[in-house]
């Protein structure tokens, strides 16, 4: 089975990207010649024909700019948590594994790897992709055995991994397991107790956070080096 769907959250606010978002949503950043949502949906079709995305802040102009990029819906979550899509969207009727990234990392995803690996695990409700923790940023830490289940996810107590934003997730076996909440951690706290999340063993070829304007400005040079 292939994985047909991603979802591309979207809805914060950006706060430490002051004063750029100001005027616009964190995830319309510039990033070379385009922003840094078209150009995480131009990677992510690649590999996977439908793409959503969350909005809030700023909806309006941020929904604008994604239907340009033919997306195929779009969820207003403004003044709700992470989560919130998961539960209250048209989305919690997908009983299939979707991708959840978020607009502000820039990564490069070997995307077959990644859902040969859950499947392997059985498509449980949901499954983090790791990556190793990066120096300043902060992140919830994933403590697993070593078939990957994971038995503890928190933001305090250190790791070798933490979370990169990136999962996959099955709306409807998420509704069916567990309460509706707001937020992510407290979907993988649940889940947590009924065995049902899991580490990936592949991890991103490349990761980078975009959570402030020193940050953006390193990847912009560091794209262009590439280029």
């Amino acid at each position: 089975m292939r994985i047909r769907h991603a979802l591309i959250m979207a809805a914060g606010r950006g706060t430490r990207m002051q004063p750029l978002t100001f005027s616009i949503p964190k995830a319309m950043a510039p990033l070379l010649n385009t922003t840094l949502i078209a150009y995480g949906i131009s990677q992510i079709r690649k590999y996977v024909p439908n793409i959503h995305v969350t909005v809030g802040y700023k909806g309006a102009i941020l929904a604008q700019h994604v239907i340009e990029q033919n997306v195929s819906s779009v969820f207003n979550t403004s003044g709700h948590g992470n989560a919130w899509w998961i539960f209250n969207t048209l989305m919690k009727y997908l009983d299939e594994p979707v991708f959840v990234l978020t607009c502000d990392n820039v990564i490069e995803l070997d995307f077959d790897l990644l859902e040969k690996n859950y499947f392997d695990k059985g498509a449980p409700a949901c499954m983090l992709v790791p990556v190793k923790p990066v120096e300043g940023l902060e992140g919830d830490f994933i403590h697993h055995d070593e078939n990957g289940l994971i038995y503890k996810v928190d933001r305090h107590d250190p790791a070798p991994v933490y979370a990169s934003g990136i999962q996959i997730v099955n709306p409807v076996k998420i509704n069916k397991l567990i309460e509706p909440v707001e937020d992510f951690y407290d979907v993988w706290n649940q889940l947590i107790g009924l065995k049902e999340l899991y580490a990936s063993e592949v991890y991103p070829k490349q990761w980078h956070a975009v959570d402030n304007l020193k940050q953006l400005q390193l990847v912009n040079e560091l794209f262009k080096n590439i280029e």
